[in-house]
């Protein structure tokens, strides 16, 4: 399924599959976005797939939000396995 992003009052809302195919799409439309605005806010209820290369772009754009000063929060009971990934960097 291709990966949908609408925004609602002020939260990015995420629907569909971020994988492969669509990671880089992601990554371009949200360095816009970390550019523009100084609190991006991601919500992703909706995510019904994420692969290796999803977690890779959302590392890849909290990274950048981060070299940039600007803050981008990840909200929403949408992928197991990127919770898992942060439980465990976050630790330390």
């Amino acid at each position: 399924m291709a990966l949908q992003i609408s925004e609602n009052k002020g939260t990015f809302h995420l629907h569909g599959s971020v994988n492969v195919s669509t990671t880089r799409s992601f990554i371009t439309h949200f360095e816009y976005i970390i550019k523009t605005l100084k609190n991006v806010k991601v919500n992703i209820d909706k995510i019904e797939q994420i692969d290796e290369s999803g977690i890779k772009a959302f590392k890849t754009l909290i990274a950048l939000a981060l070299r940039n000063n600007k803050f981008f929060l990840v909200v929403g009971d949408g992928s197991k396995d990127l919770y898992e990934e942060y439980s465990y960097t976050n630790v330390a």
